[in-house]
């Protein structure tokens, strides 16, 4: 349709926006600032080429990190290996983590979970290595962004669950926020958004902090509470008419 055009010249050139570099780095910094003399281990699932984890390193000079990658591809796990970052290949829907309880800091999974569906076994996973006290930043398209929200009432399908498409979820930010805190294993403390389309990066920028529901995609700071499980356990008390992974038990 003509009238999509100026959308998706704005995806083209600012698709890069989406990814929220900066609210990752900034909210990695400030968890650790609250940490004293701490070597911090720091995780990034679907880490790709290691931007954020990099960032990450960037933002926090003062502290020790440990930085750790789970990707599907090992030609990117080798890439990363020789930047010091240790990378594991695995497959996150149906692999348990390979780390002991309680190993990480900070657990950072960008623009990953909409790519999956095994989402139970996923956060089961993360609410067994996180530190109690520690967070998760989560970072997924808008399906409620303003540009989706257009597209929806032309009849189009929104561009962050195309059929003909990587994505096999859809995630706005009450629905994940209302998942992430079922029975108590975790609290989402912040909200931010990212990218504002069809507005240039100047314009979208503002109107992503006015407005961070209307943005493109949405970020999630998430606290690991003082519960004991895992999170796979929210089927005790649930079932659900799909065969969802729940790992060995």
């Amino acid at each position: 349709m003509t009238m999509l055009r100026p959308l998706n010249k704005s995806v083209e050139k600012n698709f890069h926006l989406n990814y929220g570099r900066d609210i990752i780095a900034g909210w990695c910094n400030e968890h650790a600032g609250r940490q004293d003399g701490m070597k911090l281990k720091v995780l990034d699932i679907g880490c790709g080429y290691g931007a954020d984890l990099q960032n990450v390193k960037s933002s926090i000079a003062d502290k020790d990190l440990e930085l750790y990658g789970i990707d599907y591809d090992e030609q990117k796990a080798e890439a990363l290996r020789h930047n010091g970052i240790n990378v594991r290949v695995l497959d996150i829907e149906k692999d348990a983590l390979p780390f002991e309880d309680g190993f990480f800091d900070i657990i950072i999974a960008n623009q990953v979970i909409e790519h999956t569906k095994e989402v139970f076994w996923i956060f089961s996973e993360v609410s067994r290595t996180l530190k109690k006290g520690g967070i998760l930043i989560i970072g997924v398209p808008n399906l409620a962004s303003l540009h989706n929200r257009v597209l929806l009432l032309l009849g189009e399908q929104p561009t962050s669950i195309e059929t003909m498409g990587p994505h096999v979820r859809g995630y706005t930010v009450p629905s994940l926020k209302r998942f992430i805190e079922t029975d108590g294993y975790f609290r989402v403390s912040k909200v931010r958004g990212s990218n504002f389309y069809p507005f240039p990066p100047p314009v979208s920028s503002v109107l992503s902090k006015i407005f961070p529901r209307f943005a493109a995609s949405s970020f999630l700071l998430v606290e690991r509470l003082g519960k004991s499980g895992k999170f796979i356990s929210v089927f005790d008390a649930r079932e659900f008419e799909t065969p969802y992974y729940k790992g060995n038990q």
